[in-house]
């Protein structure tokens, strides 16, 4: 199976270490990119050369806030999935106004967060078979 892209935009290093410890288990072949920043997941996104497969989003994330970034990049073919640790239902029908797929809080123990992350890459994500094998990686 070829592996599928997934851009993930995280500043907290731990929170970004564990997202792609619990990506790259998942039974099929994920590789995770990172974004730090709003500025540098719109230059990824905006680019053209790069097309993830399912993007990942933090709204508190430095320079361009998530939701400046989910203002600035629109894109249809592309599910965007809020991981925020915000439970505040503002941001929730804030993001789901401006077009994301899906809206989730971060779960705080770690058996939950695999499901959670396990269940958004099912749902929103489809894999192409290849004769590649199974290679979990992060760039």
């Amino acid at each position: 199976m070829t592996p599928v892209d997934v851009l993930l935009v995280e500043d907290a290093a731990g929170d970004a270490v564990i997202a792609i410890q619990l990506l790259s288990e998942f039974p099929k072949p994920v590789k995770v990119h990172i974004a730090r920043d709003g500025t540098q997941a719109l230059q990824m996104l905006e680019r053209g050369t790069f097309r993830p497969s399912l993007v990942l989003l933090d709204l508190n994330i430095p320079e361009v806030s998530g939701l400046e970034v989910l203002e600035r990049y629109r894109s249809r073919s592309i599910p965007i999935v809020v991981l925020s640790a915000s439970s505040r239902e503002t941001d929730k029908c804030l993001v789901l106004e401006l077009g994301v797929s899906e809206y989730i809080q971060k779960p705080t123990d770690l058996q939950t967060y695999r499901v959670t992350l396990w269940g958004i890459l099912e749902r929103w994500v489809s894999w192409e078979p290849s004769s590649k094998s199974n290679e979990a990686s992060a760039s």
